[in-house]
């Protein structure tokens, strides 16, 4: 359906094909409805003058009302300067240009009073503006004060005169036009509950606000808009699964009363039984379950999903486990095949590794039935994997797997779609999970088993590397291993990281010739790695050097000790993914995070946040603040968080609100056709079936 909003930016006056090209290329605008959301990402405050007795370095852009006294030219070719000196009744201000001197002598007037904005300086002790804005003040100009919109631009764009000044007078004209055409997208009751700005207003005072509260308010009303629609859709999603999509019933336990009986070794944590319920509720419902279970590393995931396998065993069903690394799914079935032996239940094991006769045996076993559990990776998305009637499928670490590959193992069963629960041990803060995960049902384990130790965590600089190694001696020669990782920027080692790696497997080796080194790193087969990793589990050797290869799936009890070389390259959440690496069994633990002196604000921040608290989830929040949304879920979930206006990092409360409205709203009226919803009914419908930011102008 064509509208204003479709309306292309060429037609604009002022505009032509050549900058209408630039600015599509450049910022992805091309459309009036594109132009009115490139919202301004800060704003110049242009209400406040200040005194020039007032100017200080540590000012940002300000603005003073001063009279130019003098001008001169001083230097000669390129270190030609204009100098001119203003004062107010406070004091004298020096103003500078290298650019555009002619222009500035001609166009400065001696004695003329002026708006003079820009960054003070001091020089010599007394304050200096260099390339400052200036704007007459006459009777029928006195200069009004109000807040500046300062838009993204880059240096292509200001060949073509289209800075920041130059989009927002761009924009100017398209909201002039487009004002009449802003249409409410909100119920009335949404407005009135939660005090909303009209929708036509939010927009004006987003661009050119008339004061900061007024901003504020039209700030938030387009936030609340935004989560509020990207909260429906994903409700919306999440209520028609349920009722679309039926699941098998498994509400026969008898198998899983007898482990808990008689096998399991140690008593489950609280938090692990509550989810079991949540399960066990999805597993009775007739519904198909999605469930999203996170937990920190080492709080118990695989035992809980081990439970769900019993429960569908119990019940005729076949379940898999797909992990991301070779690594992981050995790991995952040496554990849990002791307690299904134990049982009387087949679990099988397939990898890129698993032989072609033993392939051959677990198809067959699978699609007669015989094999109750499979734990595998990627190998289990192959055509030739068949199930007899698969009725779970469990994902762990899920954010390594694409919605493709998640698809392809539900169409495993092409009667009812399986079960479906995806794990991370990758904490995810509250306000992603709801974005990203909004419409799967979320389970958090948020306690560790009985009997672990905080991982005492410290910072040390390169400088102290000989105390860090004699620390590393004590704890071998009390029986434990050390880890020494070193930072891998690509999949595929960098040259450099390859040989810092190098370098510091010698200087390792040079420093412990008693104690037996392994290597571990991407360029090594799977068979290389394999036989190293099962050396230091067999603690064979009693230092591992690594990359972040062993950031998942390495579980050595007897470990207790990780050194993080060049600490400062790594991320909040991976930096806590490699620590969780050791605490694995009852001993004291200890992580040495090893970096340079010179480090950024943002790298303190992370280090001392590694050392201050174990707790995954503080963690993951202030990883959300230091890096955004976009980086810390990478370009898979970029869709999903194709925010305009709204951060996920700031703007958790606004986020809860507008989840528990669009809630509210659906449980009363499911299908949207009530009175009061024809605003929210009719903006969903004007939408392309494509977009994916549902608070977009259509």
């Amino acid at each position: 359906m064509s509208s204003i909003f479709t309306t292309k930016i060429s037609l604009l006056r002022g505009m032509d094909t050549r900058r209408a090209d630039v600015l599509a290329k450049e910022l992805n605008l091309f459309t009036y409805g594109d132009l009115v959301q490139f919202y301004p990402f800060r704003y110049l405050d242009r209400t406040q003058f200040y005194h020039v007795v007032d100017l200080h370095d540590d000012l940002s852009m300000v603005q003073v009302k001063a009279t130019v006294r003098s001008k001169e030219v001083l230097g000669e070719g390129r270190k030609q300067r204009l100098v001119a000196q203003a004062q107010d009744e406070s004091g004298h201000l020096e103003l500078v240009w290298f650019k555009g001197v002619k222009w500035f002598e001609k166009f400065i007037k001696n004695h003329q009073e002026y708006i003079i904005f820009g960054k003070p300086t001091l020089f010599n002790g007394k304050p200096q503006m260099a390339h400052p804005e200036l704007e007459e003040v006459s009777e029928q100009k006195p200069g009004t004060s109000f807040l500046q919109p300062v838009y993204s631009s880059t240096d292509k764009l200001r060949n073509f005169n289209l800075d920041s000044k130059g989009i927002a007078r761009l924009t100017a004209q398209v909201m002039k036009l487009c004002a009449p055409h802003f249409h409410e997208t909100l119920s009335p009751e949404l407005i009135q509950r939660y005090a909303l700005m009209p929708k036509a207003e939010a927009m004006q005072q987003i661009h050119f606000p008339q004061s900061n509260d007024l901003l504020q308010a039209a700030r938030f009303r387009l936030k609340f808009e935004e989560l509020f629609y990207v909260q429906l859709k994903l409700l919306r999603q999440r209520d028609m699964r349920k009722v679309e999509l039926a699941g098998q019933i498994f509400d026969k336990v008898p198998t899983l009363t007898h482990f808990y009986k008689n096998v399991l070794p140690f008593d489950l944590t609280m938090a692990q039984k509550r989810v079991i319920h949540d399960i066990y509720k999805d597993f009775t419902a007739g519904k198909q379950m999605n469930r999203l279970l996170q937990g920190d590393v080492g709080s118990g995931k695989t035992i809980v999903a081990f439970i769900s396998m019993l429960i569908a065993a119990d019940n005729g069903a076949q379940s898999c486990l797909m992990a991301p690394t070779e690594i992981l799914a050995d790991q995952h079935y040496e554990g849990l095949k002791k307690f299904a032996d134990m049982l009387g239940l087949k679990i099988g094991l397939l990898t890129g590794s698993t032989r072609t006769a033993a392939r051959r045996v677990l198809h067959e076993q699978l699609r007669s039935g015989e094999l109750h559990m499979l734990v595998g990776t990627h190998a289990l998305l192959e055509d030739v994997v068949q199930f007899k009637n698969l009725g779970l499928t469990i994902m762990d670490e899920q954010h390594r797997f694409g919605v493709a590959q998640r698809s392809k193992l539900w169409q495993k069963n092409p009667n009812v779609i399986p079960h479906v629960l995806v794990m991370t041990a990758t904490p995810i803060p509250r306000t992603l999970a709801m974005t990203l995960y909004g419409d799967l049902d979320v389970s958090v384990i948020d306690e560790l088993p009985a009997g672990r130790k905080p991982i005492v965590t410290v910072h040390r600089f390169d400088a102290n590397r000989l105390k860090v190694f004699e620390f590393m001696r004590q704890e071998i020669r009390k029986g434990r291993q050390c880890y020494v990782v070193y930072p891998l920027i690509e999949e595929s080692e960098a040259m450099a990281d390859y040989k810092d790696l190098m370098d510091g497997f010698e200087s390792v080796s040079r420093a412990f010739p008693e104690y037996h080194v392994s290597i571990v790193h991407g360029r090594m087969t799977a068979g290389e790695k394999d036989a190293e990793m099962q050396r230091f589990v067999k603690n064979e050797s009693q230092i591992m050097v690594a990359t972040t290869v062993i950031e998942v799936g390495v579980n050595v009890p007897n470990a207790s000790v990780m050194v993080i070389e060049s600490s400062e390259r790594f991320g909040l959440s991976q930096l806590h993914q490699l620590r969780g690496r050791v605490g694995r069994g009852a001993d004291q633990s200890y992580c040495v995070l090893m970096s340079g002196y010179k480090l950024s604000k943002d790298t303190r921040t992370r280090l001392e946040t590694m050392v201050r608290t174990n707790n995954g989830f503080e963690i993951a929040d202030i990883d959300l603040k230091l890096r955004g949304p976009g980086d810390l879920m990478g370009t898979q979930q970029s869709g999903v968080l194709d925010l305009l206006v709204a951060d996920l990092a700031k703007d958790g409360k606004i986020l809860a609100e507008s989840r528990a409205a669009a809630q509210e709203i659906l449980n009363e009226d499911p299908t949207l056709s009530k009175p009061e919803n024809q605003n929210i009914r009719r903006h969903i419908e004007s939408l392309p079936a494509t977009a994916v930011n549902w608070s977009r102008i259509s």
